[in-house]
């Protein structure tokens, strides 16, 4: 049996936060704002995995009225989510995610971001796509007030 989950993620781009995007933290003047880490790509890709297999989102799992998840690595989540997607007997078989911002060019780092995911997720790197692009300077995103993030997940029993 095969499912397929849709994820997004927006969050603010602030001074004196960092960015964080797949696990990796690129240098720029503004950060995310955010419980955690503010990380919208994986944010996006735990979204997509839980619905895949109709288990809510991840506010219901990792809710930032909870104080343990404060500032915690998205990372760590993702590692949670693919636990819990594993014990339900689905394997993932790809993902295909955006990030959608128009500054920092984000180019340079998504060789390690799709890493950084496939190590956490115990999957090939071909199995992780991760693109960007901007919204030629349109709405939050095209303004720099903000980064969002979609993503397509394929699951299998």
């Amino acid at each position: 049996m095969l499912r397929i989950g849709n994820g997004y993620d927006v969050h603010v781009l602030t001074e004196g936060r960092r960015l964080v995007l797949g696990g990796v933290e690129i240098p720029h003047t503004k950060g995310v704002l955010g419980h955690s880490d503010g990380d919208v790509l994986v944010h996006a890709i735990m979204d997509a995995m839980l619905g895949a297999l109709a288990l809510g989102d991840i506010g219901q799992h990792f809710p930032d009225t909870d104080m343990q998840y404060k500032n915690i690595d998205s990372m760590l989540l993702l590692s949670k989510v693919k636990e819990l997607i594993y014990s339900k007997g689905y394997k993932i078989i790809n993902l295909d995610s955006i990030i959608v911002l128009q500054k920092p060019k984000v180019k340079p780092y998504i060789e390690a971001m799709r890493k950084r995911i496939a190590e956490v997720l115990e999957l090939e790197i071909d199995q992780v796509s991760v693109k960007a692009t901007t919204e030629e300077k349109l709405g939050f995103t095209g303004d720099e007030s903000g980064v969002k993030s979609y993503c397509v997940v394929l699951l299998e029993k």
